[in-house]
């Protein structure tokens, strides 16, 4: 024992480790997977480990030869009862994720990859084939159905946030608390805490191992997240050197830590929790005699501490960060770590102590909801190379040592300089560039130049499953790319006309991303506009002759009015320099036939064709009149109108086109009046 001692208490044997698993780890993530499957599968079997039930749809996860995840459309009347555990068999359609069709947007098809999921299965048929009998899943659907009756029960126990509401979980992530609502080392450090006290009767040494088996069973339920994942690992351990007298240095079980995460599985090290967890902790360990004072005052150190050093993950991932998440946090801690989750061991057990924890989650939500409103301290950045953010993370560490005050106050300079730079670049820039956004069955064109951005339609579907979808291509595309594109605001959002598909998340972006000016068409207003102007008085109506600005553009808005909502569309004119540009909405024959009777149009060089590439649009008269160089049509892949049609590509061909369903969003960079294009092609 005393040679292990002093073996354990040598530095260079953990870095050696580190140095190890860093190379062992980058040798595994060279080394590509494959699946066992194809796409010419159409049935398979497997036990459910993961199930999410809506009203209308089933989301699953299956593990087979490997893990598929499974989607199940309802119908009105059909209820499936399924559990975890269950196998079952499945006829369905096999296709590859998605990957991301709008550059530096989430990348589903990777996301799924660094976790052994190849292929999704929209399934036609499920079949029961045994009810599990497997005591883990007995366990398992026994504490789902116990926090069934709350969403915050199942979050905090389970990790599960799929029933916290959306807006809710934005707001936490904005306002920088979210990591409160991640199975992590408060967590567990909580949970065995409680253990411990209760098991206090016990002799340390089986306190510590009771304590160890009960959190590696609870890590087996909620499943292997890396922040959970460290947790226990770093109690084990730290239990282990406590017992023993190995006196090993915290920061040295850290390396451990890190060696054995990573040996289970290289790929935790692109997840972004994994980033936060492990960055955060070991900066907490490196900084512990720092954080001193009262319980408010150590909360605030901590605070300063986290939020310095996940800066660079932030702005990487986020492209935003909140500088009020610092107080925030001396709120939310102690409401989270003293109230709601020792609240939550217990409302398991005692369901009286039910409407104390409903009404501390109300204050909770709403405080949340209140403060995301708050727009002071919400700064957005622009990506920019990674090797930006890496200078981020070396200026931070060089600032938070305590060795050297000359080396802290240059660091912080710099640090500081760079970081103000990156704020302004994107109006200190002269990026100017036209984006036809793939949102697929709908449009949407953002147009930017010196700082300044006009956004033409939302894009939107006809029909949604249910309510968590209405906002997701504004959600999940929209405000990302605008915020990667380092855009704080709107100054025009333009609704050509106003079906769903133009203009359908209109609502959700105006609600979550600030917008200066709303022009609808003119003519008679439907509901979706109606739902617009309850919310923004302001919102005005085109009419033809409109003229906006934005920075080196210059747009006129040429429709008149007319009965049919489509051929009201507006339409607009815009130049930069030499380059003409041309977006016709859903704008119909007739409006196209006006325009050129109209007006002197001159050789168009980019065309955001009419109506998605209906043949209701772009007659050859106007095509031959405009003379399109570039030809632009916004569709959904494998779209049920067929869009576009045959007849339309062949009156275009003299001009390159490009469509979202081939090419993904499409961005013409405008540099001394020349075009340069970008696609993202899925």
């Amino acid at each position: 024992m005393l040679r292990l001692r002093k073996i354990l208490l040598c530095d260079y044997l953990y870095y050696s480790l580190l140095i190890l698993i860093i190379t062992i780890s980058l040798i595994r993530l060279t080394i590509p997977k494959a699946s066992h499957y194809n796409e010419t599968q159409t049935t398979i079997e497997g036990t459910i480990i993961n199930y999410v039930k809506n009203n209308s749809t089933i989301t699953m996860t299956i593990k087979a030869k490997e893990k598929l995840i499974v989607y199940y459309y309802l119908n009105n009347k059909e209820n499936i009862n399924l559990k975890l555990g269950d196998k079952i068999k499945i006829t369905g359609e096999f296709n590859k994720p998605k990957s991301s069709t709008t550059k530096n947007l989430f990348n589903y098809q990777k996301y799924l990859y660094n976790k052994d999921i190849f292929y999704t299965v929209t399934a036609t048929n499920i079949e029961l084939i045994s009810e599990s009998k497997n005591p883990y899943y007995i366990i398992k659907n026994y504490l789902i159905k116990k926090t069934s009756s709350n969403a915050y029960l199942k979050a905090f126990l389970l990790g599960d946030k799929s029933n916290v509401d959306a807006n809710v979980l934005t707001s936490y992530q904005e306002n920088g608390i979210s990591h409160l609502f991640a199975i992590s080392g408060m967590h567990i450090t909580l949970l065995s805490s409680i253990i411990l006290k209760l098991l206090k009767h016990q002799k340390e040494e089986r306190r510590y191992l009771y304590t160890s088996i009960l959190l590696i069973i609870y890590l087996s339920l909620i499943g292997l997240s890396p922040s959970a994942l460290r947790g226990v690992l770093f109690f084990i351990l730290f239990s282990i050197n406590k017992v023993y007298y190995f006196y090993i240095k915290p920061h040295n079980i850290f390396i451990l830590v890190l060696f054995i995460t990573l040996s289970i599985n290289p790929y935790f090290i692109f997840d972004v929790g994994f980033q936060y967890s492990f960055l955060i902790s070991l900066t907490l360990i490196l900084k512990s005699k720092n954080i001193t004072g009262n319980y408010l005052q150590q909360i605030l150190k901590v605070s300063i501490y986290s939020f310095l050093v996940s800066l660079p993950i932030s702005l990487y991932n986020y492209h935003q960060i909140n500088i009020l998440s610092i107080l925030y946090n001396l709120f939310f801690v102690p409401l989270v770590s003293m109230l709601i989750f020792p609240l939550t061991l217990l409302v398991i057990i005692l369901k009286p102590l039910l409407p104390i924890y409903s009404f501390l989650i109300i204050i909770l939500e709403k405080t949340s909801l209140f403060l995301n409103d708050i727009s002071i301290g919400k700064l957005i950045f622009k990506r920019l190379p990674i090797i930006v953010y890496i200078i981020y993370l070396v200026l931070i560490i060089l600032l938070l040592q305590d060795h050297n005050k000359q080396l802290k106050k240059i660091s912080f300079l710099i640090f500081s300089i760079i970081l103000g730079i990156h704020y302004l670049l994107p109006t200190i820039t002269n990026d100017t560039y036209i984006t036809m956004i793939d949102v697929g069955q709908g449009d949407s064109i953002l147009i930017h130049s010196q700082g300044e951005s006009i956004l033409i339609d939302t894009g939107g579907k006809l029909t949604y499953n249910n309510e968590q979808e209405t906002s997701k291509i504004v959600k999940n595309i929209t405000i990302p790319l605008l915020k990667i594109l380092g855009i704080k605001k709107i100054s025009h959002l333009i609704l050509t006309h106003g079906d769903a598909d133009h203009m359908g998340e209109a609502n959700y972006l105006v609600d979550n991303f600030k917008v200066e000016n709303i022009i609808i068409n003119s003519g008679e207003i439907n509901y979706l506009e109606k739902e617009l102007i309850k919310k923004r008085k302001d919102v005005t109506k085109a009419y033809e002759g409109l003229q906006i600005s934005c920075g080196d553009f210059e747009l006129i808005q040429l429709n008149e009015e007319y009965q049919d909502e489509n051929t009201s569309s507006q339409i607009y004119y815009a130049t930069n320099g030499n380059i003409n540009i041309l977006l016709t909405g859903d704008a119909s024959i007739e409006s196209e036939l006006n325009l050129i009777k109209k007006y002197d149009l001159p050789e168009i060089d980019i065309l955001k064709v009419g109506h998605h590439g209906s043949k209701t649009s772009s007659s050859k008269k106007f095509i031959n009149t405009i003379k399109p160089k570039y030809s632009l049509i916004s569709c959904g892949k494998d779209n049920k109108f067929n869009h576009p049609n045959s007849s339309v590509l062949d009156t275009l061909k003299d001009g390159k086109i490009y469509r979202t369903d081939k090419n993904g969003s499409v961005t013409f960079q405008i540099k001394n009046n020349k075009l340069e294009i970008e696609t993202c092609i899925p």
